[in-house]
């Protein structure tokens, strides 16, 4: 399984920001068109956009990336930035369990990426 670092860092500077239940999932032989998703929530859509912002800069200056596309970020229910080999989800608290992904996509490994990002 090969997992992109900035997908870790990701993670990584959502949880920094309180993203809740921060999820890593590998998905390159669930889906095949993407290596990761990360998977986080916010309380309220200002917490969704402070995430965004943080998941962008952390990504941005340890991994030297920007992302593709972002989409969602207006009204901050749900944002999805792309990164190409990965894919950021910050929901919205009742967004998030509204859609589940974790459940759509069960069959996907959850990484353990505090011990991936430190070590």
């Amino acid at each position: 399984m090969t997992l992109p670092g900035a997908a870790l860092v990701a993670a990584a500077a959502a949880d920094a920001k309180l993203g809740r239940e921060t999820v890593v999932l590998a998905m390159e032989e669930a889906l095949g068109v993407v290596d990761a998703f990360v998977v986080t929530s916010g309380r309220n859509v200002r917490q969704v956009k402070t995430i965004c912002e943080e998941v962008e800069q952390q990504v941005k200056t340890r991994a030297g990336r920007s992302p593709l596309r972002v989409e969602g970020l207006r009204d901050a229910t749900w944002v999805l930035m792309d990164y190409g080999d990965f894919v950021v989800h910050v929901f919205l608290e009742e967004l998030r369990s509204f859609y589940d992904l974790e459940h759509l996509w069960i069959g996907a490994p959850r990484v353990r990426w505090r011990e991936e990002a430190t070590g």
